[in-house]
């Protein structure tokens, strides 16, 4: 027994200090006590006389035991550490991608405004959309069906900056309500003017475009524009035709 006691207790500190194994240390610990405390026994009703390795038998697999324990509690506790990390960075994710998300929404919907509401960029151009009026092309004109209505809309850009901004806006998008795109009117009254070049500080640049729209076009229109689209976003204006 007190053999048997001290190989297993040798087995169970070993294993112990193991950092993969530990968890496996203490059944041999836990055996080395039992046999250490039976060889123990023996050696006091005179049945045995190796009573030395029986206690040491026991004390290993004590330490054993204690080590086994500690570890556990160590280990539960390290991955529950993990795992609260790792749930907090993905609480972080998630509030960060909702927080990115709302703040889409609310530059999304900052961007839809109503005719004559001004729309100011990062740059400090601030963008105002007139509500449209009726236009009435003259006898050479292009894109406007006879039957259809025509509408000038108006776009005044106003750099609020310090500094000149290059403007190359193109040509804005009408759409009536129901999404349908209206066709760009060119006659030749020289009413229609297109912004470009730069805006200085303080200087406004306003920009004239007529379009079409067919008869049965809904009531309300939107107008789609952008400074610079390959720089900035889009806002749109829309009200009543």
């Amino acid at each position: 027994m007190g053999v048997t006691a001290l190989v297993l207790g040798i087995a169970g500190v070993v294993l112990s200090l193991l950092i993969i194994l530990f968890c496996m240390s203490w059944l041999p610990s836990l055996l080395a006590v039992i046999f250490g405390s039976l060889g123990l026994s023996h050696a006091r009703k005179g049945l045995a006389t190796n009573r030395a390795m029986a206690l040491t038998g026991v004390i290993l697999g004590a330490v054993g035991l204690l080590i086994s324990v500690g570890g556990g509690v160590v280990a539960v506790v390290t991955v529950k550490k993990v795992t609260e990390d790792a749930r907090a960075r993905i609480d972080e994710v998630k509030a960060a991608e909702a927080a990115e998300d709302r703040k889409a929404r609310e530059e999304e919907k900052a961007r839809h405004l109503s005719f004559g509401e001004t729309y100011t960029y990062e740059n400090g151009l601030k963008v105002t959309v007139a509500e449209p009026q009726p236009f009435t092309p003259d006898d050479y004109v292009f894109g406007h069906a006879k039957g259809n209505e025509a509408v000038q809309v108006t776009v005044t850009v106003v750099n609020s900056g310090k500094e000149r901004i290059s403007v190359e806006t193109g040509l804005p998008n009408v759409n009536d309500a129901n999404g349908a795109s209206t066709e760009l009117v060119i006659d030749g009254s020289g009413r229609q003017k297109v912004i470009t070049g730069y805006v200085l500080p303080g200087r406004k640049a306003v920009g004239t475009y007529a379009f079409s729209l067919p008869p049965d076009a809904a009531d309300e229109i939107e107008v789609e524009f952008s400074p610079d689209a390959k720089v900035w976003p889009d806002a749109y204006w829309s009200g009543p035709n």
